[in-house]
C-alpha cells in the first residue's frame, strides 16, 4: 500500500501562500512527521489533508484515491484526525466523545451503539490509559486528559489513515511517551500516521520518516537522523545544534542561535 501523497498542494490565505508547491509521500506501515518552525504552515496543509481547508491546486491522495474528490463521510472513513486543541461544553462523557469516533461506521438509521461498537471504545480508552475515566464529564478533565481522549475517539474511528496535529503538547512526559509508542503501534500493524511536531527530539526517536516544511514549502524528506543535518537545523530552524549519541540512539544537542 502507498499510503498518503501530497502532490504540489497550494493553499493561499490573504494573497499569499501558506503551502507553496508542498510534495512528500507518508509511506504506509510507517509514522510520518512533519516537523518546521512557528508558521511554516504545517497546521494549515494538515487543515487540506483532512478535508477541512480545500487546496488551490495540487493532488491528495490514499492508497491512489482522491481525498479532495471525497464525500465528509467516506473521507471519515479512511481518515481520523486529532486536534492540536479541542473542547467542547456540551455534557457530554468520556465514553460518549470516544463513541463519536464511531458514527462513520454506523448505518445512517442507527439508534445507539452496538455491542461491537462499545467493544471498540473500551478498547480505545483503554489504550490511551483513560479507561477509569469513561463516566466522567469530558468537560472536566484537564488539557492532557482531553488530549488523551481526542486520541482514543481516533482510534475508535479505526482509520487506515491517522492524522495528528501536536498530539503531545499538552501531555507530561510519560503520557507523551506512551502515544508515540502506541501510534508507533498502530503503524507496524499497516497504519499511515502522520503527525504534526515541534519537538525534535520526539521526531528523531518515534518517527519513521520525516518532512521538513519551512514557509510554506517542503525543503527535506527522508530518514530522521539524515534529515535533521546540522546545516538544515541552521537555515530553517536559526540554531547551530549537532547530533550526538545517546543511550538510545542519536538526539540533537542544542548549542545557540544563529
Amino acid at each position: 500500500m502507498e499510503g498518503l501523497r501530497v502532490g504540489g498542494v497550494n493553499i493561499r490565505r490573504g494573497g499569499r501562500n501558506i503551502v507553496a508547491g508542498a510534495q512528500f509521500s507518508a509511506p504506509a506501515g510507517k509514522v510520518t512527521g512533519l516537523v518546521g518552525p512557528n508558521g511554516a504552515g504545517k497546521s494549515t496543509l494538515i487543515s487540506a489533508i483532512v478535508g477541512i481547508e480545500r487546496p488551490e491546486a495540487g493532488e491528495l491522495t490514499f492508497e491512489g484515491a482522491n481525498l479532495v474528490a471525497m464525500g465528509r463521510r467516506e473521507r471519515a472513513g479512511i481518515c481520523a484526525y486529532v486536534e492540536q486543541s479541542a473542547s467542547t461544553e456540551e455534557r457530554l462523557s468520556v465514553a460518549d466523545v470516544v463513541a463519536l469516533g464511531r458514527i462513520p461506521h454506523l448505518p445512517a438509521w442507527a439508534v445507539g451503539l452496538g455491542t461491537d461498537d462499545e467493544t471498540v471504545v473500551a478498547e480505545a480508552l483503554e489504550k490511551v490509559g483513560m479507561a477509569r475515566f469513561a463516566g466522567r464529564q469530558f468537560s472536566t478533565l484537564s488539557g492532557g486528559e482531553q488530549q488523551r481522549v481526542h486520541i482514543a475517539r481516533a482510534l475508535a474511528q479505526e482509520p487506515k489513515l491517522l492524522v495528528l496535529d501536536e498530539p503531545t503538547s499538552h501531555l507530561d512526559i510519560r503520557a507523551q511517551l506512551q502515544v508515540l509508542h502506541l501510534l508507533g503501534g498502530l503503524a507496524k500493524a499497516g497504519g499511515t500516521v502522520l503527525l504534526a511536531l515541534h519537538d525534535l527530539n520526539l521526531a528523531l526517536r518515534f518517527c519513521d520518516w520525516l518532512v521538513v516544511l519551512d514557509a510554506g514549502q517542503v525543503v527535506a524528506e527522508g530518514r530522521p537522523a539524515e534529515v535533521l543535518r546540522e546545516d538544515l537545523l541552521a537555515s530553517v530552524y536559526g540554531v547551530y545544534a549537532r547530533l550526538i549519541e545517546g543511550p538510545g540512539g542519536p538526539v540533537i544537542a542544542y548549542e545557540g542561535t544563529v
